[in-house]
């Protein structure tokens, strides 16, 4: 078990290291998948068992227990019990990030790997918004690593999961959405699938454009003209520097305070088109050092080594007071600073584990080592929505 998660996590790494079949200028070949009219209703997203997270569906993986222990750090313990929005007044879409281990360029539509990926990274949203998450045909770790052959070219692979995305969302909007406003969510692959959505699907939509809560691209970059918080990557969807502020976006690249990205890092720059990749801590919005509210699965030893912790009796854990954060820059890079605060004294893990390189840095602990302040930056950013 211990080595298919470490697998699963280089796939995920692996998939924000590559470029993924992109044209020169750095984008992502746009498919013809249909207008997104009311009426719009998609052949593969019309079947329920294409969705890893559907509300409502007798398919909804992330209508699971999302319950926590709480590790304090005067080493006691307690439940946080998790409770799912029922008809929520906003939705979350989510695009996963490179995971299957399918031997073919493309995966196929039938979720393996991809549900215990979507449920660590997403599934605590269920708790502020109803959570989509569309099973799409992405690249796979076999073709990132060159080792599958094919005539299909890197622009179709991705062109092929880039069509699947936007299938999947305006099916979406034309049979679930109804109007509501929106979150969107992805990392690495995932993110730049998203990245691609908003330029090609939202930004070109006043009225869709008008439903966007907030973006949380993470793992891939967002670029900015240096000194900007808007443009290269989208001309109208701004870094969020305020928890009052939406139509935003955030994006951040995690390296450890001790292990600072190398220059030959793929994380915290642009690779292709220049500029500078936003970064803004979830944690701190507006800037500064702040603590983290990191969640990890109780089971999945490739993230936090919790073998033989006493007290746990839930699927997930949470640990504040471990962790701290701050988007900094450093040369041409932009990234969240991670420090670990260990505390020998009590029983719990002192560091987090998933550096596979320094030149990856914590890429595979993005989403968790902040889920729980993404999760009340969506509640906070909504609740300025509908206050506007």
């Amino acid at each position: 078990m211990a080595r298919a998660r470490s697998i699963l996590s280089l796939a995920i790494v692996l998939g924000a290291c590559s470029d993924g079949g992109r044209a020169a200028d750095g984008t992502i070949p746009t498919p013809d998948a249909g207008t997104g009219s009311p009426g719009y209703s998609s052949e593969i997203y019309s079947d329920d068992e294409h969705w890893i997270c559907l509300p409502g569906s007798g398919n909804d993986a992330c209508a699971q227990s999302f319950d926590a222990t709480v590790l304090k750090r005067d080493g006691t313990t307690e439940i946080e019990p998790h409770v799912h929005a029922k008809d929520a007044p906003f939705d979350c879409f989510y695009v996963y990030p490179t995971i299957s281990q399918d031997d073919a360029p493309n995966s196929d539509l039938e979720p393996d790997v991809e549900i215990g990926v979507a449920i660590t990274q997403a599934g605590r949203l269920s708790r502020v918004c109803n959570l989509f998450a569309p099973v799409y045909r992405q690249v796979t770790l076999g073709s990132l690593l060159g080792v599958i052959e094919s005539e299909v070219s890197p622009e179709e692979r991705t062109a092929i999961a880039y069509a699947d995305v936007v299938d999947s969302w305006k099916h979406y909007l034309a049979n679930h959405n109804a109007g509501k406003p929106f979150v969107l969510i992805g990392h690495s692959q995932g993110a730049g699938m998203l990245r691609a959505l908003i330029r090609d699907e939202i930004e070109t939509d006043e009225a869709m454009l008008d439903q966007l809560i907030a973006a949380y691209l993470l793992g891939s970059a967002v670029a900015v003209p240096e000194g900007e918080d808007v443009g290269l990557s989208f001309e109208n969807v701004a870094a969020c520097r305020d928890d009052q502020q939406t139509g935003c976006v955030v994006s951040y690249a995690t390296f450890r305070d001790t292990d600072p990205p190398p220059l030959d890092s793929r994380f915290g720059k642009p690779r292709i088109g220049g500029g500078r990749a936003i970064c803004n801590n979830p944690a701190a919005i507006s800037g500064g050092r702040a603590e983290m509210t990191p969640y990890f699965s109780s089971g999945d030893t490739t993230l936090i080594d919790l073998d033989g912790v006493p007290g746990i009796t839930t699927p997930f854990v949470k640990m504040p007071g471990f962790l701290e954060g701050e988007c900094i820059t450093r040369g041409e890079y932009d990234f969240l600073e991670l420090t670990v605060l260990p505390n020998p004294s009590d029983p719990w893990p002192d560091d987090i584990l998933g550096t596979l390189t320094p030149a990856w840095g914590l890429h595979l602990q993005d989403a968790n080592i902040a889920m729980g302040d993404i999760v009340d930056l969506a509640e906070t950013q909504a609740e300025a929505y509908f206050s506007r």
